[in-house]
Formats: structure tokens, C-alpha cells, sequence
């Protein structure tokens, strides 16, 4: 039971920033080509920086659930 409590809050990370690349490349898709007023340059600078946003927040998630799950487990060893 512990490890299935542990797989839904990896999947957490993971299901929100696959939320957000999807929302978006799905923006990215239908907006940025009806947009006339920004240059090519600038909607690629904001499709990347998008990316490199979600990539980053990915990164954060993983690592703030990886320490949650250290003090847990240290939590565990002080209590046995």
C-alpha cells in the first residue's frame, strides 16, 4: 500500500507538467499562427521559453518529491 501511494505522488510531477506541454504546444498550434502581430523570432523566444518553463517545473517537482520521500524515510528510521 505504501508503494502505491508513492507511484500517485511521482505520477503528480508528471501529470501536471505533461498537462501544461500539452496546453501548451496545443496554444503554440492554434494561436501563435493567427497572431500577426509578433514576429517569428519573438513566438519562437516564447514557445522555448514556454518549454524551458515546463521542463524547469518538471525538474523542481521531481526533486521537491524526492526530498519529501527522504524525510519520510527518515522519518521511518527515528521512529523504529
Amino acid at each position: 500500500m505504501h508503494k502505491s501511494n508513492e507511484m500517485k505522488k511521482n505520477k503528480k510531477s508528471t501529470w501536471i507538467t505533461l498537462a501544461l506541454f500539452i496546453y501548451v504546444t496545443a496554444s503554440v498550434i492554434y494561436l501563435l499562427p493567427k497572431n500577426e502581430e509578433m514576429s517569428s523570432v519573438e513566438k519562437i523566444v516564447t514557445t522555448v521559453i514556454s518549454y524551458l518553463l515546463i521542463v524547469g517545473l518538471w525538474f523542481f517537482l521531481r526533486k521537491k518529491e524526492k526530498m519529501q520521500k527522504e524525510r519520510e524515510d527518515d522519518l521511518n528510521k527515528n521512529n523504529k
